[in-house]
């Protein structure tokens, strides 16, 4: 089984291949040799930004302003990152959990 966020990595990396903006994504070929906490910031503001690019499509194609296959494409992505957002968060607080009952 796939790790959620390699998977979303990939599906980002196969997504933005045909857009002029593909070396701004965050795969482990292109990932600058910064500190943890940079890659997890930047991470963390491409998951903000993909999930705000889904609600603004939602919305456009509520008011008939967008095409139906960007709406779809835009809330699949912005599905994709809540879920490997969340699923990061509960292997967090797992470990967390894991080192606070570790015996002294």
């Amino acid at each position: 089984m796939a790790i959620p966020a390699a998977a979303a990595a990939a599906y980002r990396a196969a997504a933005q291949i045909a857009t002029p903006t593909a070396s701004s994504a965050i795969t482990p070929a292109n990932v600058s040799p910064g500190s943890f906490s940079d890659f997890l910031s930047g991470a963390v503001k491409d998951s903000i930004n993909t999930i705000h690019q889904g609600e603004k499509a939602a919305q456009a194609q509520v008011t008939g302003g967008a095409n139906l296959v960007d709406v779809v494409n835009s809330v699949n992505a912005a599905e994709l990152t809540l879920d490997t957002v969340v699923a990061v968060r509960d292997k967090v607080v797992q470990a967390y959990q894991s080192i606070m009952n570790m015996p002294i």
